[in-house]
C-alpha cells in the first residue's frame, strides 16, 4: 500500500471543533468554556502552566475523557453523543496518539508496534505489516523495524511512537510532550519530523508542550490561563 503524498494547504477545511468545553474534577474546575478550532494540516501548539488544563483537553479532543458540558466534532460528526464502543473506534480509526514515554509494548519488535493499531482495525496482516515498513522507511528507522524497544534510543523509541500514530492514516495526531522525554538533539529532530510529515502528508498535529521551541514552531500556539483559551 503506498502513502498518499499530498502537499500542506491550510485553507482546507475546519477538522475539529470543540466548543463551550468544561470540565471539573471535585470542586475543581479545569477548563471553563474552551472553544478550539482546528484545520487540516495545521500544527497547533498548547501552552501553559502546569495544571492549567492542557492534558485535560488533549485528551477530551482525543476521546480518553469527556466534558462534563460541551462538544467535540470531527470533520463534521458530533463525538459527544458516541458509544463508548463508537468512540474507541473513532480513536482507531481516525485518530493517532504519540506521548512522552513512548508507551511500546516491550515484548513486541518495533515493526510489531506500529502494527497493532491496524491489527485493531482488521487490516490484512500482509498489507499492514508491508506499510508499517513505509512508514518506518519514511520516519528513517526502517533498520530498527526488528529490534524490541529496550534495544532501541529514546528517539528510535518516539520515531516508533510516530510510525504507530500514523498506521491507519488518522485525520489528526494527538502528542502530549513528546519531546519530553528527549534530549536536545533527538528534541530537536522529532520536532522537524512533524512539520516533514505535515509537507508530505498533510497531517494535522495538536501538540501540548513545555518546549518553547516546538511551541513557537507551530502554526498556531494556544496558551490556557485560568481554565480558558487565550491564542
Amino acid at each position: 500500500m503506498q502513502l498518499t503524498i499530498v502537499k500542506s494547504d491550510l485553507s482546507l477545511h475546519l477538522m475539529l471543533a470543540a466548543k463551550n468545553l468544561h470540565k471539573s474534577y471535585g470542586n475543581l474546575e479545569v477548563l471553563k468554556g474552551i472553544e478550539v478550532e482546528i484545520k487540516q494540516g495545521e500544527i497547533v501548539s498548547i501552552v501553559g502552566s502546569s495544571g492549567a488544563g492542557k492534558s485535560t483537553l488533549l485528551h477530551i479532543l482525543g476521546t480518553l475523557d469527556t466534558p462534563d458540558v460541551g462538544e467535540v466534532f470531527l470533520n463534521g460528526e458530533n463525538l459527544s453523543g458516541l458509544s463508548k464502543d463508537n468512540l474507541a473506534r473513532v480513536r482507531n480509526e481516525k485518530i493517532g496518539f504519540v506521548f512522552q514515554f513512548h508507551n511500546l509494548l516491550p515484548e513486541f519488535t518495533a515493526l510489531e508496534n506500529v502494527c497493532i493499531p491496524g491489527f485493531i482495525k482488521g487490516v490484512e496482516t500482509k498489507e499492514l505489516k508491508a506499510k508499517a515498513l513505509e512508514i518506518l522507511t519514511l520516519l528513517k528507522v526502517d533498520q530498527r523495524s526488528e529490534n524490541k524497544p529496550s534495544q532501541l534510543s529514546g528517539g528510535e523509541q518516539q520515531r516508533v511512537a510516530v510510525a504507530r500514530a500514523l498506521i491507519n492514516d488518522p485525520v489528526v495526531i494527538f502528542a502530549d510532550e513528546p519531546s519530553g522525554n528527549l534530549d536536545s538533539k533527538n528534541a530537536d529532530e522529532l520536532h522537524s519530523l512533524f512539520f516533514e510529515l505535515r509537507e508530505s502528508l498533510n497531517q494535522t498535529f495538536v501538540i501540548v508542550t513545555h518546549n518553547p521551541q516546538l511551541a513557537e514552531m507551530a502554526d498556531r500556539k494556544l496558551l490556557i490561563t485560568d481554565g480558558v483559551i487565550q491564542e
